[in-house]
């Protein structure tokens, strides 16, 4: 027996179907291995996954890309044949788009997949800063109409969804666990507290087709739509299209499920995990990885940020533990929208600056033990950080240069003697556009309700599902941990590195990195 409102999390969790998406990420594969690890008596996980074309079935990418990643080594070293048995037996695969009504199965299948779960944990998402605004519509928010009918078919089951704590966009100071109120106006708020966006949706779709239209050459298509996502996340309060549509799916939610139980869970920038399944485990380059690569590889020697300000990183088992919490009180508790901030900025924060030394000292003492992020040793230069107005002053007119001389080598057949001031501009603008306002933090996330809840589970299951980022060394994590993490794990082959650092982050102008607040600098069209 436990204290009155007492939440066990394995008892809630025991017995019950539940389906995840988003399980060949990163996130989703840190939830998936938990959940196997130490609630072994849930009745089945149930993975909707999109087939691919080396894959065409769910369960073909579960056993090849899933079942096969790092993070499960401990499960497979400790308790071999209980994994092998649990993944037979407990694991159901089914191959679904989400972005299609009914994932694009039958009806017939569609209900009889309704008929036996009894949650949805959605995972899934474009985290694209950058994205094409009809892609990033489509899987960040409006795929989100064909989960509300699954969770509506299944009887109003409770639903845990994953956003991020950037839908805040650019409202500044304490950001706390609520929805979300837009630094512009003109939404109109319903009596639930929720935000009317289908207008605005409808709105989107019109400019899309205007675009996609009077767009004469397909191979600027592309880019085209790009440039509309981040001119209307502009216009309307947010950084890029990634958390502008975040946003917009949250409100579409929160419409759609308001006699359900639904759970916000809003993790910060989620990093390498800190304790477990081991420290450091992470899969692929994230979002201060590729400023981290950059330095490691003399690729840019300074960034724009905000050296004092705090920079909010949650290490992923921490948000994966956060998911599982909420999935037991919606068990638990059923009936009512939560929304929980997982964070580290308001309990234990860290400064850009910090977190900047911190890496660079355990580089300095230690490079020759990361081999594949150092190949070639320890960095001649410290990574410096600058203000972001200088930063931008500098940049255009370096840029200017730059361009002029390239093409006046073009144009007269002579060899470009400053390729390496070429390739260093090109990099720290990539760089520039996609992460400085991450890097140029002038809010808080506060994480009160999150505590409240992990007060309210058993003592065993705070220890074994713990979210309290107090307990986060930053020493240690933005050290030997992460940096572990990142040279074991995430990469491989020197250039294969690079590419990750790089890859989907496109060279715009300088006048087209938004001022962090909301407003643009001068030059930029809206």
């Amino acid at each position: 027996m436990h204290p009155r409102n007492e939440i066990s999390v394995k008892e809630q969790l025991a017995g019950k179907r539940i389906l995840i998406t988003g399980t060949t990420g990163f996130l989703g594969k840190v939830v998936i291995e938990k959940i196997i690890r130490e609630i072994p008596d849930v009745e089945k996980i149930i993975l909707l996954v999109r087939g691919n074309d080396k894959y065409p079935t769910a369960r073909e990418r579960f056993d090849h890309e899933i079942a096969l990643a790092t993070i499960f080594d401990r499960l497979k070293e400790e308790s071999p044949a209980f994994f092998r048995q649990f993944c037979k037996e407990k694991i159901e695969c089914v191959t679904g788009e989400l972005t299609q009504r009914n994932f694009g199965l039958s009806k017939e299948e569609f209900s009889e997949l309704s008929g036996r779960i009894d949650m949805v944990i959605h995972v899934a998402a474009s985290v694209d800063f950058r994205e094409q605004l009809q892609k990033a519509l489509k899987i960040n928010t409006l795929c989100l109409l064909n989960l509300a009918d699954l969770v509506k078919a299944a009887g109003n089951i409770p639903m845990v969804h994953v956003s991020t704590c950037f839908v805040n966009g650019f409202n500044t100071g304490d950001c706390r666990e609520e929805v979300v109120v837009p630094v512009t106006r003109g939404f109109k708020r319903n009596s639930k507290g929720f935000y009317q966006v289908r207008p605005l949706i409808a709105k989107l779709e019109k400019k899309i087709r205007k675009v996609e239209e009077s767009c004469t050459r397909p191979d600027q298509l592309a880019e085209c739509l790009v440039e509309l996502g981040s001119k209307e996340s502009h216009r309307y309060g947010w950084n890029d299209t990634y958390t502008f549509t975040k946003w917009l799916g949250e409100q579409v939610l929160m419409e759609e499920l308001s006699d359900s139980t639904l759970t916000i869970v809003r993790p910060a920038i989620i990093e390498s995990t800190y304790q477990e399944p081991v420290p450091g485990w992470v899969e692929g380059v994230k979002v201060a990885d590729a400023i981290i690569l950059a330095y490691a590889r003399e690729k840019t020697p300074f960034f724009p940020a905000r050296a004092n300000g705090v920079i909010d990183v949650i290490p992923a088992d921490f948000a994966a533990n956060s998911l599982i919490l909420a999935a037991a009180e919606a068990f638990a508790m059923p009936g009512t929208h939560r929304i929980y901030q997982c964070s580290t900025g308001s309990t234990n924060p860290i400064t850009v600056g910090r977190m900047v030394n911190l890496l660079q000292l355990e580089s300095n003492r230690n490079a020759e033990a990361y081999e594949k992020l150092y190949p070639k040793g320890k960095p001649k230069r410290n990574f410096r950080i600058v203000d972001r107005r200088l930063f931008i002053a500098a940049m255009s007119a370096l840029k200017g240069v730059v361009t002029v001389y390239d093409g006046a080598c073009k144009m007269t057949g002579m060899k470009n003697r400053i390729r390496k001031m070429t390739d260093f501009v090109n990099t720290t603008m990539k760089l520039a556009i996609t992460f400085s306002f991450y890097a140029s933090p002038q809010y808080v996330f506060h994480n009160h309700n999150l505590m409240d809840l992990a007060s309210r589970v058993t003592p065993a299951d705070s220890s074994t599902f713990p979210v309290d980022a107090r307990i986060i060394e930053w020493e240690s994590y933005m050290g030997p941990i992460h940096l572990t993490g990142l040279n074991r794990y995430a990469l491989k082959a020197r250039k294969t590195a690079l590419q990750q650092a790089q890859e989907n982050i496109r060279i715009p102008g300088v006048a087209q990195i938004p001022a962090v607040g909301g407003s643009l600098e001068s030059g930029t069209a809206l």
